[in-house]
């Protein structure tokens, strides 16, 4: 179905993730966010009010002394996000989980229970560990090459999938005339024996309103665009440009297409920052007040050996050219921004010091001004055809509270953004069918019977299921 509606989510990363190494000195923010369930209520709740879709949760399970500072002491995804269902009642959960080094059936069972908790609002960020250091937390002396890793990722969701379909939605009479609890036709056994993974089941848990947790997916190398238009629901990602956006989610949807896929069941969401002023000039100025307050070479030194295996370039000479030892470093890791970086130095002969500035320095971005040019510029980008939605990451609290505050009533008045959810699931909102069970509709094209479950999410009304 094609979307009349921009999706709109937000990341929430507390003293600052990637890039904003001094965003803990906000007054605004409290100086332990990142472990502060309150302070994740409190902009959840926000985000709910405006009628977000979803609020999402980033990961990862390797740290440095150079990590930044939301990594170096965070909370894990599954378990804030089980505390925010009890504390949001329509508002999507989404979190990220490895499929690298994490088991199918703990992950299964995780997703169904924040599924259940929710009462259908759960989401899966799928993600391929590019932090090499994360094997030795698990016990592997080497990580994961990449052809492992996206083949791992591929059979893993497959696997998640079917367990969470173990039980049909009929399978639990719990008739109290009969002394009947449970169906044991409507039990199933996965029996998974795969390349990567053995997986009996089945899952000890039912599905929720929603079927299943919505999948998302991002990355942008060529196995990771592949893995998203074969399993994502929606797909995360950054463009620097209306033209990039557009080419990145036609070729999302061409591929999905080729897959078998319904296009339009693949929501692109491209991440932005923005900054809102008074004025076009005065959001200009609390963007270069930020970014000046956020840049130190030498911080973006150490985060730039993040995608090289945390690879230590302190010991170059900045000025001298790119070090060629590092040639083969970042291969398992995040190879395809590595490949980007070697092909940019190769073509333009730039120094280390020049090579972090360009990739790491800040730049002015495109989502800065006052409330309405924010508005235009994100108008341009979804009827352009560039994307779904946004994701919100959100670097300043007070930005964030102007975004919901002075620009989401001009998406509302252009009949951009929603002003009440439609559903009370993440599917619903989302405009995303139910996934029927496969046992479910083996039986039905077998015999004939109708479907158990309406195929559309909206059809389900806002105010089912909400949580108390």
């Amino acid at each position: 179905m094609t979307q009349s509606t921009m999706k709109l989510g937000v990341v929430l990363t507390g003293a600052g993730g990637p890039g904003h190494p001094k965003t803990w000195l906000d007054e605004d923010l409290p100086l332990d966010s990142s472990v502060d369930v309150d302070w994740y209520t409190e902009y959840a709740r926000l985000a709910e009010d405006a009628r977000f879709d979803l609020v999402f949760i980033v990961d990862s399970q390797f740290i440095t002394p150079s990590s930044p500072p939301h990594y170096l002491n965070r909370l894990e995804p599954l378990t804030l996000l089980s505390a925010l269902a009890a504390r949001t009642t329509h508002i999507g959960l989404v979190g990220t989980a490895t499929t690298s080094y994490n088991e199918p059936f703990t992950l299964a069972r995780q997703f169904a229970s924040l599924d259940l908790i929710s009462h259908g609002r759960a989401g899966w960020n799928v993600v391929t560990t590019g932090d090499g250091g994360t094997a030795r937390n698990y016990g592997r002396d080497e990580h994961y090459d990449y052809d492992h890793r996206y083949g791992r990722a591929h059979e893993h969701v497959g696997v998640v999938r079917g367990l969470w379909d173990s039980y049909e939605d009929d399978a639990f009479p719990r008739d109290r005339a009969t002394g009947q609890f449970l169906d044991p036709t409507r039990q199933h056994r996965l029996d998974h024996h795969g390349e990567y993974l053995d997986v009996e089941g089945p899952l000890n848990i039912v599905r929720s309103e929603q079927g299943q947790p919505v999948i998302f997916q991002a990355g942008d190398s060529d196995q990771g665009r592949d893995l998203g238009a074969a399993i994502g629901e929606g797909v995360f990602t950054h463009a620097s440009s209306l033209e990039q956006a557009t080419a990145f989610r036609d070729d999302i949807r061409s591929r999905a297409t080729a897959k078998g896929r319904d296009a339009d069941g693949v929501l692109v969401l491209p991440g932005i920052q923005w900054f809102i002023g008074d004025t076009d000039e005065h959001g200009r100025e609390l963007e270069r007040a930020a970014q000046a307050r956020d840049w130190d070479f030498d911080r973006a030194l150490a985060e730039f050996g993040r995608s090289f295996g945390w690879h230590d370039f302190s010991q170059y000479d900045p000025d001298a050219p790119f070090p060629a030892e590092t040639s083969a470093l970042g291969e398992t890791s995040w190879k395809t921004q590595t490949d980007r970086i070697r092909a940019l130095v190769e073509a333009e002969g730039l120094t280390l010091r020049q090579t972090v500035e360009r990739v790491s320095a800040p730049k002015p971005g495109y989502f800065v001004g006052s409330a309405t040019t924010v508005a235009d510029r994100l108008e341009e980008w979804f009827r352009g055809g560039g994307t779904d939605g946004f994701l919100l990451h959100m670097a300043a609290p007070s930005q964030f509270r102007r975004f919901v505050a002075e620009v989401v009533p001009i998406l509302r008045e252009r009949g951009l953004f929603r002003s009440e959810y439609e559903a009370s699931t993440l599917r619903g909102n989302l405009g995303l069918p139910i996934p029927e069970n496969r046992y479910t509709a083996a039986r039905r094209t077998a015999d004939g019977t109708a479907p158990s479950l309406p195929v559309d999410a909206t059809q389900q009304p806002a105010t089912a299921g909400a949580a108390a």
